[in-house]
C-alpha cells in the first residue's frame, strides 16, 4: 500500500465516471484537483460530505479547481448519489479498489470490535503539474470544502 506524502506526485488512474465514461487524472493536467475519497454513497458522512462540495462548486472552480469524488461503489450507485443530490461533479467507481489502493486509503477499519477493510475518508489537494499539494486525513465531513478553502489561503 502507498504511503503518499506533500509533495509527492498523484498516482494517474483510469476508471469510469457516473456516466460510464472513461476518466483519467491526466485528464485533468493543467487544473488543480481536489481528490477525494469517500467510504459510500448515500451514507449520513458521505452525503454531507457530497453536499458541501456540492454546495462550494462554484467557489472551487472560480479558484480554478475541479473537484473530483472517488469510492468503491459502482457507476450505478455514483449515478442514484449523483442524480438524488444533484452533484455537479465527477465521481469514480474504484470497484476494483486499484486508486484506493495506489492512494494508500484502503485501510483495516475497526467498529464495534469488528475489523474490516475500508475506504479511510482522505482529500488530496494535487496542483496542476500532478503533484500532491495537501492531504486532508481528519476531514469534517459538513464542512469539507471549507477545510479546503482553508488550507489554500
Amino acid at each position: 500500500m502507498a504511503t503518499l506524502k506533500e509533495g509527492d506526485k498523484a498516482p494517474d488512474f483510469t476508471a469510469k465516471d457516473q456516466n460510464g465514461k472513461t476518466v483519467s487524472l491526466a485528464d485533468y493536467k493543467g487544473k488543480r484537483v481536489i481528490l477525494y475519497f469517500y467510504p459510500k454513497d448515500n451514507t449520513p458522512g458521505c452525503t454531507a460530505e457530497a453536499c458541501s462540495f456540492r454546495d462550494n462548486y462554484e467557489s472551487m472552480l472560480s479558484k480554478g479547481f475541479e473537484v473530483i469524488g472517488v469510492s468503491t461503489d459502482d457507476e450505478k450507485s455514483h449515478k442514484k448519489f449523483e442524480t438524488k443530490y444533484s452533484l455537479p461533479f465527477t465521481l469514480i467507481a474504484d470497484a476494483d479498489k486499484s486508486i484506493v489502493e495506489a492512494y494508500g486509503v484502503w485501510v483495516e477499519k475497526n467498529m464495534y470490535g469488528k475489523k474490516y477493510m475500508g475506504t479511510a475518508r482522505t482529500t488530496f489537494i494535487i496542483n496542476a503539474e500532478g503533484i500532491i499539494e495537501k492531504i486532508i486525513n481528519k476531514v469534517d465531513t459538513k464542512n469539507s470544502s471549507q477545510q479546503v478553502i482553508d488550507l489554500l489561503q
